[in-house]
C-alpha cells in the first residue's frame, strides 16, 4: 500500500527544501500526541540516519537513500532497525514541486503496511506544522533578519524542546546550557549556583527556560523548591550576563500569569495591571524582579508571562488527553473560572519575537487572545477527540493532588489574561481561538 498526502506551501522550493535540512526539523514535525521522541537527527538528508525513541525502548532508525537523493526536488528514507523493519515495511518518499516562484507543493509518499487512518492525522500535522514554521520565519525576518546565537537553559524541557528546534530550522544557533558534562559542540556546561564568567561569551541572546516543575503537591518543600530553582539562579545568570564583554544584548526569562493571583474573575488583566495574592503571585514578582542586573547593565530583557500551555506533550493538557480519549473527561470544578490558554507553537514563537523583536521589552502576556471558561475548554477538548464531556471534577478532586492552595493556585484559578503588548505590535498568533489550536494538536484540519 502506498500512502499520499500533498498540500501547497507558500514559500519558494529551495527555502522549502533546506528547512529541512536544518538541525530541529524533526522535532518540529513530530505529532505531539504520539509517544515519540527523536534521539538522533540525521545530519545529511542524502545519507544520514534518524533515530526515534518509542515506548518500551524500541527504537524507530529511519536511513536516507543515496540514489533518490535529488535536491531540492526530493529525499527518501526507510525504516531499517530491527525488530521493527522485519515485520513492518516503510519507505518515506518526500518530492517538492515548484508552483511558480512562491509556492512548493509537497507530497509525502509512503510505501507501507498501516493504515490510512493511522497515518493521515500525522501528515495533516506535518504540512500544517511546516507551512505555520515557515510563515513565523518569514515574519520574524521584519525583525532581524541576520542570524543569532542564542543560549537557552531548560532546552530539554517541553517548551525548550520546542524552542530550540524552531530556532535553529529558521537559521539560528542555539547553544544548550546544561548542568551536566557537554556532550556535543553545542551544549556548555552550568552551574546555576556560580555560573562560569565566561558562559556566555560569543552569545547575542539568553532565553531563561530551567526551573523546577510547577505540578505537585504545595508543600513547604514543593514552594522552596520553585523558589529555589527560579530567584537565585536568573539573577546569577543576569549578573553573568550583564558583565560579560562579549556577551548577550537581550536577556529573556520565563513568566508565569500566577503574577496576577488566582482569583481575579471577570476582571481583564494586561501587562499593566496590578499584582494579585498568593504564593505564585509572590514568586512571579520575585523570579522577574531577579533579572533586574542584566536591565540595570542595559540589555534589552523580556519577562515571558505564560498561560496554560496547550500540547498533549505535557502540562495540563497531556494530564486531560488520555481520560477525554477514553470518554471520561468534563470540566474541573463548576467550570466557570476562565483559563488563559495559548499553544505551544504560539508560545515558541512569543520567545522567537522576544529575541529578535527590538521593540519587545518588559513582562509580555504570552496568552492567546481568546481565554475561554473551563467548562468551553472542556466541550472544545472533547469536540475535537470525538467523546462526550460528561464526568465533571469535583473542586475537591484538584485539592487532593496538588493540596489546597495548589488547587486554588493552578487548576482552580480564575484569571482572564489578554496579550496587550503583543497585540499592541500587531503581533500574528498561529491559533488565536482555542478550536484551531486543539485541531491542529491533534491532527484534525483545522476549523474554518
Amino acid at each position: 500500500m502506498v500512502f499520499q498526502y500533498s498540500s501547497v506551501v507558500p514559500a519558494p522550493r529551495d527555502e522549502v527544501f533546506d528547512w529541512h535540512t536544518r538541525p530541529g526539523a524533526f522535532t518540529r514535525l513530530a505529532p505531539p500526541w504520539q509517544p515519540v521522541r527523536p534521539l538522533s537527527e540525521a545530519a545529511s538528508l542524502r545519507d544520514g540516519t534518524t533515530v526515534i525513541g518509542l515506548p518500551g525502548g524500541l527504537r524507530w532508525t529511519a536511513a536516507h537513500l543515496p540514489e533518490r537523493y535529488d535536491p531540492p526536488r526530493r529525499f527518501a528514507d526507510r525504516l531499517v532497525s530491527r525488530p521493527l523493519a522485519p515485520l513492518l515495511s516503510w519507505t518515506h518518499v518526500h518530492d517538492f514541486t515548484a508552483e511558480g516562484d512562491d509556492a512548493t507543493l509537497v507530497t509525502d509518499r509512503v510505501a507501507t503496511t498501516l493504515p490510512d487512518t493511522l497515518l493521515r492525522p500525522v501528515f495533516v500535522y506535518r504540512h500544517t506544522q511546516l507551512a505555520d514554521d515557515l510563515a513565523a520565519r518569514a515574519r520574524a525576518r521584519a525583525w532581524h533578519d541576520a542570524p543569532v546565537t542564542v543560549a537557552v537553559t531548560g532546552s530539554g524541557g517541553l517548551v525548550g524542546r520546542g524552542l530550540c528546534a524552531l530556532l535553529t530550522t529558521g537559521g539560528h544557533r542555539v547553544i544548550r546550557l546544561v548542568r551536566r558534562a557537554p556532550e556535543a559542540p553545542d551544549e556548555r556546561r552550568w552551574d546555576p549556583r556560580t555560573p562560569a564568567a565566561d558562559l556566555l561569551d560569543g552569545v547575542d541572546a539568553v532565553v531563561h527556560l530551567a526551573g523546577e516543575p510547577l505540578f505537585g503537591r504545595f508543600t513547604e518543600a514543593h514552594r522552596a523548591a520553585l523558589r529555589d530553582s527560579r530567584v537565585g539562579p536568573t539573577r546569577a545568570l543576569a549578573e553573568v550576563a550583564a558583565e560579560a564583554a562579549d556577551g548577550p544584548r537581550v536577556f529573556v526569562t520565563a513568566s508565569a500569569i500566577g503574577y496576577y493571583g488566582p482569583a481575579r474573575g471577570d476582571e481583564v488583566l494586561t501587562e499593566d495591571s496590578p499584582r494579585g495574592d498568593g504564593f505564585l503571585a509572590d514568586l512571579v514578582a520575585d523570579w522577574e524582579a531577579a533579572a533586574r542586573p542584566a536591565a540595570e547593565a542595559g540589555l534589552r530583557c523580556v519577562q515571558v508571562r505564560t498561560g496554560i500551555v496547550q500540547t498533549p506533550a505535557g502540562g495540563v493538557l497531556g494530564l486531560q488527553y488520555p481520560l477525554f480519549a477514553a470518554g471520561l473527561g468534563g470540566r474541573i470544578g463548576d467550570g466557570r473560572q476562565w483559563l488563559s490558554w495559548i499553544g505551544a507553537d504560539d508560545l515558541a514563537d512569543v520567545y522567537v519575537r522576544a529575541v529578535l523583536d527590538g521593540e519587545l521589552n518588559g513582562p509580555v502576556n504570552a496568552v492567546a487572545p481568546n481565554p475561554v471558561r473551563g467548562a468551553e475548554h472542556a466541550r472544545v477538548l472533547a469536540a475535537t477527540l470525538r467523546r462526550p464531556a460528561l464526568l465533571p471534577v469535583p473542586a475537591f478532586g484538584p485539592a487532593l493532588l496538588l493540596g489546597r492552595e495548589g488547587a486554588e493556585e493552578v487548576a482552580l484559578a480564575d484569571q482572564r489574561v489578554v496579550p496587550e503588548r503583543l497585540r499592541s505590535l500587531g503581533h500574528t498568533f498561529r491559533y488565536p481561538r482555542l478550536e484551531g489550536a486543539l485541531a491542529h494538536l491533534f491532527g484534525r484540519h483545522r476549523p474554518v
